[in-house]
């Protein structure tokens, strides 16, 4: 049995790597989870959440460019280790004061501090209030949003959200699915009516509509919409693993179990579960794309993550009314991250369909 299941491995995995389409999925999947993962090394401001703001220089256009002088914070942050700042990120150190031109004058600096498009301040600073090399100048390959924040810097960091929500949706939808469409498709009669009952009238109510109704049970924030997305995609897989428990429940290897004296739950999990998988692996990673989509949806609305966490819907949200002024890319660029992504997942879940051989079967 193990070399006939490393065999049909094998073959799928063939069959799934001279699909093009697929391969470019998994390609834009792996590189989103890289960036995922070492978001705060990768973005150019690697504070907690990309969360610098910087008024004077809100809402300009990608490949801005500007200087800045560094000022010394009163309270200087602590060291921050490797896995704290991949994590969470790490504090800035310094103020960043937009400047338009610097002098040195012995041990001060004067500068003029950029306020607005032809509007500046003098100020002087002691060199001791500023940082060791206190001028520098950045690059915004996407602008900044109306805080002054880094477009690319939160739309990295917003990567980690999508991903989330999307690998803690397919658990749970899964977790549920699973052992409520097994125990409907194995045992039937009153148990399979009850189930199906209830998946019926969660199937009846449109899916905004629950997690609407869920997110404002749980209240808003992070894990709840993860919660609460993941509680609304396991009708579909339950669905489905009726169906293919009830197509193999009398097959013949199921008999035979059955006569060595196995348990009920043992046969379905050692025997039934991994002749499913397929098809089940599927619907996963078109519940993924899902939950990426119903995530943005609930963020832009404003009733999921919560500012400043940078999520791609939010995103959408503080700068869609740049779409019809000067500088539509802000909205736009988070709304590509999803089309990719969510493209990347479609593309994935039909090469697995076909690799597979699960067509029809859903």
């Amino acid at each position: 049995m193990d070399t006939a299941s490393l065999t049909f491995r094998q073959a799928a995995w063939k069959r799934l790597k001279k699909n093009k389409a697929a391969v470019f999925g998994m390609v834009i999947i792996s590189l989103s989870i890289l960036v995922a993962i070492f978001a705060y090394f990768i973005a150019p401001d690697p504070s907690p959440f990309s969360n610098r703001i910087i008024l004077e220089i809100g809402g300009n256009k990608p490949g801005f460019r500007q200087q800045f002088l560094l000022v010394r914070k009163d309270r200087v942050p602590g060291n921050t280790g490797f896995v704290k700042q991949m994590v969470s990120g790490k504090e800035d150190n310094h103020y960043y004061l937009p400047v338009s031109s610097v002098v040195q004058a012995g041990d001060s600096f004067v500068v003029q501090h950029f306020i607005d498009e032809g509007l500046t301040d003098r100020q002087a600073f002691h060199k001791n209030q500023l940082a060791p090399s206190p001028v520098t100048e950045k690059n915004f390959l996407l602008g900044t949003d109306k805080f002054g924040r880094d477009i690319l810097s939160r739309l990295i960091v917003g990567t980690r959200v999508s991903l989330s929500v999307g690998l803690i949706t397919v658990i749970i939808s899964l977790s549920i699915g699973l052992i409520l469409g097994s125990l409907a498709g194995f045992y039937r009669g009153r148990t399979d009516d009850i189930i199906m009952w209830f998946i019926n009238v969660i199937w009846s109510i449109p899916t905004l509509l629950l997690v609407f109704a869920i997110t404002l049970a749980l209240g808003r924030g992070f894990w709840q919409v993860f919660i609460a997305v993941g509680l609304t995609m396991w009708v579909s897989v339950a669905r489905l693993v009726r169906g293919q428990v009830i197509a193999i429940r009398e097959l013949e290897y199921i008999e035979a179990a059955r006569a060595l004296g196995y348990s009920k739950i043992h046969t379905i999990v050692r025997h039934i579960w991994p002749n499913i998988m397929g098809p089940v692996i599927v619907i996963a990673a078109s519940n993924f794309a899902s939950a990426i989509v119903i995530e943005a949806g609930l963020s832009f609305l404003g009733i999921g993550v919560q500012a400043p966490q940078p999520s791609w819907g939010l995103m959408i949200k503080e700068n869609y009314n740049f779409i019809i002024t000067q500088n539509p890319m802000l909205a736009l660029a988070p709304g590509f991250a999803i089309m990719l992504l969510v493209l990347a997942f479609n593309l994935l879940g039909n090469g697995l369909r076909d690799a597979l051989h699960v067509r029809g079967k859903l």
